[in-house]
């Protein structure tokens, strides 16, 4: 089988680990630089999508378009990018998503804010994932303008601050496959330093079951087979507040075999024809519940 990787960092240690694997047991790993020239040549059995630059949607796009099956595919992982359309679909689908609201900028957050229309604290994150984008905790007006004046024009969302532990659950999924950990969230108060629950580590068999159903759930949502989900840490009922299509999943023993296992069954299935529809799969209306959209 031929593999291709869609990155410009084909070292990140997930991707090395999984390609080791690979062509130890005789497969061929080819990087394709999403900056650089697709070319027109034979295509590879199956292409893993890690990169999520504007320039690498649209070449795993042109590879769907000439049947390459592309994990994840091009539209879901668009989908991610894109937080407003992220919290609306999960909100259609019943998920405990936090509750989002867009705006054209933190300068029309200031203006709700300021004529009482939206309560602080809250989170405002650009609409548009990217490297280096604004994800901040404003729980004054001052923070706001700040805001306003150092991301002018920034489209934006804003979900409120929620109480929390000061960490996140991070969730990871291949192919079905649990992983997690628990990080302090840099949104936290500077007082939640301490592990919630000691310094031990924090497994799949530490997750309670429904938290583990939800992590599976938002992959049939947002048609992903590697993905994140960002749950606030606590007891209290789950809810999501970001969702990540092919995240790093650093340092979780068995995720580089889960990864180079998906790759030969999606080549696998690919080379039959019958390989996922490139898109999020359609989820049946539900109760907007806790994760409603605000407009």
């Amino acid at each position: 089988m031929r593999i291709g990787l869609i990155t410009a960092a084909p070292d990140h240690p997930l991707l090395a680990a999984a390609g080791a694997l690979l062509t130890a047991r005789g497969h061929r790993v080819e990087a394709l630089d999403p900056r650089g020239p697709a070319g027109d040549g034979p295509l590879a059995d199956v292409y893993l999508l890690k990169a999520r630059t504007p320039a690498a949607l649209a070449l795993a796009r042109s590879l769907e378009e000439r049947g390459a099956p592309v994990v994840n595919p091009a539209a879901a992982t668009e989908l991610c990018q894109d937080r407003t359309a992220m919290a609306e679909l999960a909100r259609r689908a019943g998920l405990p998503f936090a509750p989002t609201r867009t705006a054209d900028g933190p300068a029309a957050l200031l203006a709700l804010a300021e004529a009482g229309e939206l309560a602080l604290p809250l989170v405002v994150k650009s609409r548009h994932s990217r490297r280096h984008d604004l994800v901040a905790r404003v729980d004054g007006l001052t923070r706001l303008r700040a805001l306003a004046e150092q991301w002018p024009g920034e489209p934006v969302v804003a979900q409120p601050y929620l109480p929390s532990t000061g960490w996140d659950q991070k969730l990871w999924v291949v192919a079905g496959q649990l992983f997690c950990t628990r990080r302090r969230s840099e949104l936290a108060d500077p007082g939640h330093t301490a592990q919630p629950h000691g310094p031990a580590g924090f497994g799949p068999g530490d997750l309670p079951a429904e938290r583990a159903r939800l992590a599976l759930r938002v992959g049939e949502v947002f048609g992903l087979d590697v993905y994140g989900v960002d749950l606030l840490d606590g007891p209290d009922e789950a809810v999501v507040v970001d969702v990540n299509a092919f995240p790093g999943i650093r340092g979780q023993a068995g995720a580089p075999e889960a990864l180079a296992a998906l790759a030969l069954r999606a080549a696998a299935a690919g080379s039959r024809g019958s390989r996922p529809l490139p898109g999020p799969r359609t989820a049946a209306p539900a109760d907007a519940g806790p994760g409603a959209t605000a407009r």
